[in-house]
């Protein structure tokens, strides 16, 4: 066999998530003896275009929800729907039996909003622009 390649790039590649997610499951469920990761994404929808204009991506594997993504535009923040999206998300991971979640946020992005949704920060590591942070939070849920 030759050396293999390494391949660096910033396209996205849909089957190389699908070869590197199927590998990292069949080890994980060699270990565990199952695999149940699995996507969770709550959207906001227009209600006349069905277009989505926010909400949460993450997933769900071995009792631990990822929070990913989570955007809303301006013109809907503090409307409450932030909050209701991030309990929708809590709520399904624990019908999905998951006991705890994690995320990581900006610090000049929401650290204070999943806070005061009793999520608790555990890292924070420097990140540009100068004097902010990457910062890490997980809940128990």
């Amino acid at each position: 066999m030759n050396t293999p390649r390494i391949d660096i790039s910033d396209q996205p590649n849909p089957d190389a998530e699908r070869i590197l997610g199927s590998g990292l499951a069949a080890f994980n469920e060699a270990i565990t003896g199952y695999n149940d990761r699995c996507l969770l994404t709550v959207l906001i929808k227009d209600p006349d275009t069905r277009q989505v204009l926010g909400g949460i991506t993450g997933k769900t594997t071995l009792g631990t929800a990822f929070l990913d993504l989570f955007h809303l535009p301006d013109s809907l923040r503090g409307t409450g729907l932030g909050s209701q999206l991030l309990q929708a998300f809590e709520d399904e991971a624990r019908r999905r039996g998951c006991t705890n979640a994690v995320l990581y946020t900006l610090s000049f992005q929401a650290p204070g909003f999943y806070e005061k949704h009793g999520w608790v920060r555990f890292g924070e590591i420097p990140c540009e622009p100068e004097g902010s942070s990457r910062v890490f939070l997980s809940k128990v849920l």
